[in-house]
């Protein structure tokens, strides 16, 4: 399945739904006057135990969640991707964005940090979330600066 998302006069992306997407569901965003046109996708969502190694206290969370996304540049030109406007939601209000955390025995494949995507191409992998290992996300979130919300109901557990 997939949404088509086009820019306002004033910049802000206009979806055709306010529900939240399945996991799985890609989204097209066309911002004409910013030379935008992506395909974005949350395809799934698991809680990976304390592996590689249990978060650092200042991360937050005591295990690992990963989250496998792809963002494709479909045409105009180059973007920059990275794991910066990803997050995770939860019921109770609260949210928990990515650490940053590249390299090393993080999960691979690695969704990249800061990586210029070429018209016609796209950027895979995972992203890692520190999080408590007794609670699940209600959703996860793609907000880039300046834009609205993206949200895919992650599955009961």
């Amino acid at each position: 399945m997939t949404q088509t998302v086009t820019a306002t006069p004033g910049g802000q992306a206009a979806s055709n739904a306010d529900e939240n997407l399945t996991m799985g569901t890609k989204k097209s965003i066309i911002d004409a006057g910013n030379d935008i046109n992506i395909t974005i996708e949350a395809t799934e969502y698991q809680q990976r135990g304390p592996q590689p190694q249990k978060p650092e206290d200042f991360q937050g969370g005591d295990t690992w969640a990963t989250v496998n996304v792809k963002l494709c540049n479909i045409a105009g030109g180059d973007i920059q991707v990275s794991q910066t406007p990803w997050s995770l939601a939860y019921k109770d209000g609260t949210s928990i964005e990515t650490t940053g955390s590249t390299g090393g025995d993080m999960p691979k494949p690695e969704f990249p940090m800061d990586k210029t995507v070429k018209a016609g191409r796209c950027a895979a992998g995972l992203v890692p979330f520190p999080v408590p290992s007794g609670k699940r996300p209600e959703r996860v979130v793609y907000e880039p600066d300046g834009t609205a919300p993206t949200e895919w109901t992650v599955p009961a557990g």
